[in-house]
């Protein structure tokens, strides 16, 4: 091969080499899956059912029966008319619209967790729920007024749910400053529901009555052994009664009847729960054949306080706030127009 032809076989390569990239086609690189974002529904559809037992068409307000406990009659009513008496019989109706609201919507999450979980009143399976304190929540038509009206209309169909289910709402008059957990306050057998947690309340205040900041109560013995046997503690006799094992919130789990532990909430309850007012005790003592309890606040502690909505709602704060400061994680939704 002469020179002249090696110069030319070199130049032809040096330009197949030059244009040979431009000629092969290039691989166009996938387009990229997108990253599945987290689906948002919209608050209506995340509602839950309601309960089968009232037989009403999803959206729509349904009826209730009522069984009534004064006459032991079963009346039907629209569900809105019968929180409208149980937010007169639990509030007082001339406290703040938005402390009422708060009260409104857990009266009717209330009402249908009762039935979703229970099916019926305990006095009458034809009936859904009934105007029994012990069993349900006070109904007091006769305390209905225009801002009862008015606020019961403002939160029409509002429950308080969590995880798509309707929430416990539990509620009482004042916390001594401090909420329980379920566990602690009311000694729940169940597990503890996720946004009840001990937050502090805001319910201390002047305006509070006088014997539900601070409290005495006095205890003969036959009456405390009347409530022990009540509930089948196996004590028939004790000598001295000393504060047990005390909870997150400070109030006390257990007491201790000589050496046998029992239930404080439980005790409460049986012993008289509007005379022990609650199990946030200061001291407990055992003189003269009578139980001597000094303690705080009013009621079991758990869930909203209603002393602690007045001055949230005296200070500008919304139902929703007052909700979402006592029960965590909660959302407001709308089970009918």
């Amino acid at each position: 091969m002469n020179l002249k032809r090696v110069i030319s076989y070199l130049l032809a390569m040096t330009i197949l080499l030059l244009i040979l990239p431009s000629c092969v086609q290039k691989e166009i690189p996938k387009e990229k899956e997108p990253t599945p974002k987290e689906e948002t529904l919209p608050e209506e559809t995340k509602r839950p059912p309601l309960p089968k037992q009232l037989q009403a068409q999803e959206g729509v307000e349904p009826k209730l029966k009522v069984y009534m406990h004064n006459t032991g009659k079963i009346e039907e009513m629209g569900f809105e008319d019968y929180v409208k008496g149980v937010v007169a019989g639990e509030i007082k109706n001339d406290w703040p619209a938005e402390a009422i609201k708060a009260q409104a919507i857990i009266a009717r999450t209330f009402v249908l967790d009762f039935i979703s979980t229970k099916g019926h009143s305990k006095h009458s399976s034809d009936a859904h729920i009934s105007t029994d304190i012990e069993e349900a929540q006070a109904w007091n038509k006769d305390e209905i007024n225009d801002t009862i009206n008015k606020v019961v209309d403002e939160t029409r169909g509002q429950v308080l749910t969590y995880d798509g289910k309707f929430t416990k709402t539990w509620f009482h008059s004042n916390a001594g400053g401090i909420t329980a957990d379920s566990k602690e306050g009311l000694n729940y057998k169940e597990e503890n529901p996720p946004y009840i947690v001990s937050v502090k309340s805001p319910d201390t205040g002047e305006e509070v009555p006088a014997d539900e900041r601070v409290w005495v109560a006095s205890f003969p013995k036959a009456k405390v052994i009347e409530a022990l046997n009540k509930m089948g503690s196996g004590i028939k006799d004790f000598k001295g009664v000393t504060i047990g094992k005390k909870g997150a919130s400070g109030r006390v789990v257990t007491l201790k009847f000589d050496d046998v532990e029992v239930s404080a909430p439980d005790f409460r309850v049986a012993l008289d729960s509007k005379v022990m007012k609650s199990t946030l005790l200061d001291s407990v003592k055992y003189s003269d054949e009578s139980l001597n309890i000094k303690g705080r606040g009013y009621g079991h502690g758990v869930g909203m306080s209603q002393w602690g909505a007045y001055f949230m709602a005296k200070e500008g704060k919304s139902a929703e706030e007052i909700l979402t400061h006592y029960f965590k994680g909660i959302k407001i939704t709308n089970m009918w127009e």
